[in-house]
């Protein structure tokens, strides 16, 4: 990668991983695009593309002369739930359109599945890198679709596509943008703000979760992986952290010990949780292209609890 497109790139994984982009590639060389500019001036390289219009996103592509397209614009699993149609056309149809504009300039091409790929038939521990995928959500329907295009377009066209499968992701950046594991990032806030935190997910539901700094090295260390070691090649299982919400309550209490967490569960984003795996096998990431977290449960739990306190300006804050 020399030159690198990003859609999306207001989004969860978007925001963050445009500023480590530039930190290793440079400024100029990460073209940074969303649906519209935000109310505060935006770092340029910086267009406004709307996915689903394959013209504006070929042209940007071409007029900047990238050579790699990261394609992370897309509806989330419990707004997808809220809107299957809108879900569709938005992350079928810009999947879509990015892959031909990759296809026609001969580009890399990355983008991010989910472990909402999986359904409750799937094996719910440990689940195999390769495994029945049967989701009954939209937005698990799109991403088993986008895994099954990006394949095509690998062995059809011969497009370098690469993309992992992520769990919950967790990030002190950026506000949740209405996942399902939304829950592992607001407990922190409240945990600071309030000492208390009232769970949409029941205490039993176990799910894969990996803190964000981990999440952007691993995109970096596929693009740049040895493309004949890659049997896989696309959504690969990748995970660091498997957890209920009684695993943070503990963990944030190490350093909180009156934090307290109640139980008020939203059927619908509890039915989302319960068709996903209780935990992921990322074995073939890790033979394949050397992924490694590095981030467990309580070094996440303290660096979360520091950076939130720190950027809501708790000032008696003990970290």
């Amino acid at each position: 990668m020399k030159k690198i497109l990003v859609t999306g790139a207001r989004g969860q994984i978007g925001s963050e991983l445009v500023g480590k982009l530039r930190e290793t590639y440079g400024m100029s060389n990460v073209i940074a695009t969303d649906i519209r500019k935000g109310d505060e001036a935006e770092e340029v390289p910086f267009e406004v593309v709307d996915v689903t219009d394959s013209g504006r996103l070929f042209s940007v592509a071409k007029e900047h002369n990238v050579d790699t397209i990261m394609h992370l614009a897309a509806l989330l699993s419990a707004n997808a739930e809220a809107m299957p149609k809108v879900a569709w056309d938005l992350n079928m149809g810009g999947l879509v359109n990015a892959l031909e504009v990759s296809r026609e300039l001969d580009l890399q091409f990355f983008t991010p599945s989910s472990i909402g790929a999986f359904g409750p038939s799937t094996p719910k521990d440990n689940t195999p890198q390769d495994s029945l995928q049967r989701p009954t959500t939209m937005y698990g329907v799109n991403k088993v679709a986008g895994e099954l295009l990006c394949d095509y377009y690998h062995y059809r066209y011969g497009l370098d596509t690469r993309g992992v499968r992520y769990p919950g992701l967790i990030s002190h950046v950026t506000s949740p943008g209405g996942g399902t594991t939304d829950y592992a990032v607001e407990i922190y806030y409240e945990a600071i703000k309030t000492q208390a935190y009232t769970s949409y997910i029941g205490e039993d539901t176990c799910m894969d979760m990996m803190y964000m700094p981990d999440a952007l090295d691993a995109i970096i260390e596929l693009m740049e992986a040895d493309p004949s070691k890659l049997v896989h090649r696309n959504a690969f299982n990748i995970t660091a952290i498997s957890a209920t919400p009684e695993d943070f309550k503990y963990a944030i209490q190490k350093h909180i010990p009156e934090f307290e967490l109640f139980y008020n569960v939203d059927p619908i984003r509890q039915q989302i949780a319960d068709s996903w795996p209780n935990s992921i096998d990322s074995s073939a990431a890790r033979d394949e292209w050397g992924f490694k977290a590095k981030y467990d449960m309580d070094k996440m739990t303290k660096e979360m609890l520091e950076k939130v306190a720190g950027k809501i300006n708790v000032k008696d804050a003990l970290f």
